[in-house]
């Protein structure tokens, strides 16, 4: 395994990276929904999953306090501060609208990203990455278009996913142009950005009213299945989550990420008895060959070659 992460270049691993992470967050709305219906409503549900990943990320932390308090920079605070806040906007959202919903409003990323990118730092929108979103909003389209309106924002979870969309392209720009700072001391200030807004949603939901005091109470037998779930599934997404803006275009990015679309579609159509028919077949086909048409034309040009 060491061998073969050797072996391939750095744009190679972000890219696996991408697609782990949305392949992890497809099905992320699952063990959300179980807190939920355990006694953890709403965002409390994220506060739980950010706090363990937070804890087991700690180390990081507890090695290099003094460069993270003292010796980083702005523009790192910065970009932790959002990516932690776009981070629970998101899975905030699974909480309080459809599945379908938040994936298809978050997923409007790719063309923020291409087109941040080509005003920014005049990076061109070539032909196939042109292709590439077209294929993604015509899946999406195909997948939630169904009624013949423009899906927009309806909720305060829909208007969570396309906020939370919108600061992920922004941000992975910013990651991408920084070349001075280690992805995994990002992921470190990311992972507990993460945790401190997903606590302050939290208790403002409760404190208007909007959400009931957590069954604390209940935590401890949950613990059975959330800290190996952390672990092993969740810290190494969140990882992969910002190593790959911090070596590709946010576009590319975010159509990588669109793994996650396919992913939760066909589980919520198993387990949240939502819709997976005909039209959600043929816009899984289409997304996926949106997030995957770069990469293999890439491979296949350089077979060629």
């Amino acid at each position: 395994m060491i061998r073969f992460f050797n072996q391939i270049s750095e744009q190679s691993l972000a890219k696996l990276c991408a697609v782990y992470s949305g392949l992890v967050f497809g099905i992320y709305w699952i063990p959300l929904r179980a807190l939920d219906s355990a006694g953890f409503s709403g965002v409390w549900a994220v506060f739980i999953f950010h706090l363990l990943s937070s804890v087991f990320i700690a180390p990081v932390w507890a090695l290099n306090w003094r460069k993270f308090l003292f010796g980083k920079r702005a523009r790192f605070h910065f970009i932790c501060f959002g990516t932690g806040l776009g981070y629970v906007l998101y899975t905030s959202a699974f909480v309080y609208t459809s599945v379908v919903s938040v994936i298809v409003l978050f997923y409007m990323m790719p063309v923020w990203g291409f087109l941040l990118a080509r005003i920014f730092i005049g990076e061109k929108i070539t032909f196939l990455r042109w292709s590439s979103m077209a294929l993604g909003v015509a899946g999406l389209w195909v997948i939630f278009g169904e009624s013949g309106d423009i899906p927009l924002p309806q909720n305060i979870g829909d208007w969570m996913a396309l906020s939370a969309g919108l600061m992920w392209a922004g941000l992975s720009l910013l990651l991408l142009t920084d070349e001075d700072e280690n992805p995994l001391d990002y992921s470190a200030g990311f992972v507990s950005w993460a945790c401190i807004w997903a606590l302050i949603f939290a208790m403002a939901a409760t404190r208007s009213g909007y959400e009931p005091v957590p069954q604390w109470q209940a935590l401890p037998s949950e613990l059975v299945w959330l800290i190996p779930f952390s672990v092993i599934v969740i810290v190494p997404a969140a990882i992969a989550t910002i190593y790959g803006p911090t070596k590709l275009n946010p576009g590319i990015v975010g159509l990588l990420f669109m793994t996650e679309i396919s992913v939760a579609a066909i589980t919520a159509a198993i387990w949240a008895g939502e819709p997976f028919g005909k039209p959600q077949l043929v816009g899984v086909i289409l997304v996926t060959l949106a997030g995957a048409l770069e990469p293999i034309v890439g491979l296949m040009r350089k077979s060629k070659n």
